[in-house]
């Protein structure tokens, strides 16, 4: 897509919030990068302005078949005054993942990609430079035909929207405490567990609010079928170290793709650490804790980049991991990813884009 991206500055700019008390997608940058789709047309107007409401018909199709999907990428702001993205190619392919399955059409990551550091550019100002702050990207395409007819729409928008970010979790890098869920079910295999797509999330969301009631930070899925195989967690998906090795659910049609699960992968394959992407059931977990050989758990995710685990709870039994502390392997993942997210570390694999 070659059309140019026209632009509509804000007359009235926002105040910046108190970048120590950011919280996770409470404020709204300036600026936001809209596209709209038309079946006749394909991707058309591409413009950036002024961060306002969406007006849409009460018919619009978002609204009664859920035709909804999004991604979560994040820009730091370097030592030099450079803006940098972490493996946003990543973000766009995944995107274009939830499209297909879910009868969206397929958008060009590039120029999304150019769209975005486009709008970045021009509310930079709003990039926190306290440690472990960031601007949160989040792209998010909607079906907005207005129609009663269950079958995909004939119009979308793309919307990227901006906002500076503290930590995922008020504790920052503590670890968690996770609730693993028996009774309700996210995803089933053949369904749309592995797109990002906005009904995934409202599936978790009275799990999440029952989990949280009993001060559990997260929910640790297991299989639709059996109740008994790890899937991932709410908004990560999930390692476990057991004797020297780390295991992670394999991909299985019902687990999202992570961009920080394959940076993950990746580095550990790199250090020489044993890593399996198996089937890996909640009994094992459980034997490993008794054993004394659960040394590690932890999830990874654009958001919270690496979440240590510091309990599991499944139904009577509490597990403890690593006396309640950040194991050595999470930390170090923690302090790579985010070293070369900010900049501070040489990236020698390509993951990163700065402007």
């Amino acid at each position: 897509m070659s059309e140019e991206i026209k632009v509509q500055l804000t007359a009235t700019p926002g105040e910046k919030p108190d970048s120590q008390k950011l919280g996770f997608g409470k404020y709204f940058t300036d600026h936001m990068f809209v596209m709209d789709y038309h079946k006749d047309k394909g991707w058309h107007d591409p413009r950036i302005v002024p961060y306002a409401p969406i007006v849409m018909d009460p018919a619009a199709m978002v609204f009664h078949y859920g035709q909804a999907v999004f991604e979560g990428m994040k820009a730091y702001l370097t030592d030099s005054g450079k803006v940098l993205l972490f493996r946003p190619d990543q973000n766009m392919q995944r995107l274009n993942c939830s499209n297909d399955r879910l009868g969206i059409p397929e958008i060009d990551g590039d120029f999304v990609i150019h769209a975005i550091k486009t709008l970045i550019e021009i509310d930079k100002s709003w990039i926190p430079t306290e440690k472990g702050t960031s601007l949160y990207i989040r792209p998010f395409i909607i079906a907005t035909e207005p129609c009663l007819g269950v079958r995909s729409s004939y119009t979308y928008q793309l919307i990227v929207i901006l906002s500076p970010v503290g930590a995922y979790y008020s504790g920052g890098l503590e670890p968690v405490k996770i609730n693993v869920e028996s009774d309700y079910t996210r995803a089933v295999r053949g369904g749309i567990g592995f797109a990002k797509a906005a009904g995934n999330y409202a599936a978790s969301i009275k799990a999440q609010e029952n989990a949280k009631k009993d001060g559990f930070s997260q929910v640790l899925w297991l299989d639709a079928i059996e109740k008994k195989y790890i899937e991932e967690v709410g908004s990560m998906n999930i390692f476990f170290k057991i004797g020297g090795k780390v295991i992670t659910p394999a991909i299985n049609g019902s687990i999202l793709k992570g961009v920080t699960r394959s940076s993950v992968i990746a580095l550990l394959q790199e250090w020489g650490v044993p890593v399996e992407e198996r089937k890996l059931s909640i009994d094992e977990i459980f034997e490993a804790s008794q054993q004394g050989l659960l040394e590690e758990v932890f999830g990874t995710g654009t958001a919270a980049v690496i979440s240590p685990v510091g309990e599991l709870h499944w139904k009577e039994h509490t597990m403890k991991i690593n006396e309640g502390k950040i194991g050595e392997l999470s930390q170090k993942l923690y302090d790579t990813i985010t070293g070369l997210q900010s900049g501070n570390l040489p990236d020698t694999r390509n993951w990163t884009i700065t402007f």
